[in-house]
């Protein structure tokens, strides 16, 4: 037997858990004690044995083939089945993996300065590695020594930013779960994983479903204590020679009333020194 953890099976229970038998067309008969599919049902409809799945889900058998992997994939609905195969690669991790210190190359934190953008440097941890002024004005949790997932969970001024706080929430987690991949027991996933879930109850939720995405440019909507409703398009570019790290850039169309008040923002921060730049306050607003 193995200590390593039991991503696959893990991942494979939640997704099955979130797929409906009407999805898969399967017809409801009578009353379902289990939410989703069952592994029977995934089973058969993967072209395997109900045995041979159930050893999957318990973690003991971790080298199943590529083309059973991509079929049950398909049952399970997964539009990106990279991520299922990269948790049974064959590259068994072996003890605590040591913690990597992550460095941001001296050219890109210079551009971050010269950028007339909001934009600011995310590790693979979704630390905020550097970050300028502008982004500081956006929120003034983007700062250096700051945390993203912390900050969106844990934070009700930067919740109060997003005019869709679940939404982006749930995207952040899932582009989180995408780059550690199966580093589950990588110390700084668990230290981060261990005390959102002890702090928040959405994170427990949302960690538990094992939804996966690429950190990507998104359009955001945010509700600015200061000039604001501000419709931003969000990138995020890889950085060359970087194991995860990403430049993120937040801009607005041309002439929209977004742009203008970006400038105003902008030119709000040009006159407001380091020492002063305290988050403006409002009253929160309430949580279903």
């Amino acid at each position: 037997m193995t200590d390593a953890p039991n991503t696959l099976g893990e991942y494979l229970r939640a997704r099955r858990e979130l797929v409906t038998p009407e999805q898969v067309g399967i017809p409801v008969l009578g009353v379902r004690r289990v939410p989703g599919l069952r592994r029977e049902e995934v089973a058969m409809l993967s072209g395997i044995s109900a045995e041979y799945y159930l050893r999957l889900e318990q973690g003991r058998d971790r080298h199943p083939s590529a083309q059973v992997l991509e079929a049950i994939a398909r049952v399970l609905r997964l539009d990106d089945d990279a991520y299922l195969l990269s948790l049974v690669d064959g590259r068994q991790r072996r003890g605590r993996p040591k913690p990597r210190r992550e460095t941001l190359p001296a050219s890109t934190a210079r551009l971050i300065d010269q950028l007339p953008f909001p934009a600011f440097a995310e590790g693979r941890h979704l630390d905020v590695l550097a970050a300028n002024a502008l982004a500081a004005a956006v929120s003034p949790r983007l700062v250096a020594g700051r945390n993203r997932l912390r900050d969106v969970f844990l934070d009700e001024a930067e919740q109060d930013l997003f005019e869709d706080w679940e939404r982006a929430a749930a995207a952040l987690l899932a582009g989180f779960r995408r780059t550690v991949g199966r580093s589950v027991d990588d110390p700084r996933v668990v230290e981060l994983v261990g005390e959102l879930s002890l702090a928040s109850p959405e994170f427990r939720r949302l960690w538990a479903r094992h939804d996966i995405a690429e950190r990507t440019g998104a359009s955001v909507l945010l509700d600015h204590p200061a000039v604001g409703r501000l419709r931003l398009e969000r990138e995020k570019l890889a950085v060359a020679g970087t194991d995860g790290i990403m430049l993120v850039v937040y801009h607005a169309q041309p002439g929209s009333g977004s742009a203008e008040r970006l400038a105003l923002l902008g030119s709000m921060a040009a006159r407001t020194t380091p020492g002063d730049r305290a988050a403006p306050t409002r009253p929160s607003r309430p949580r279903s």
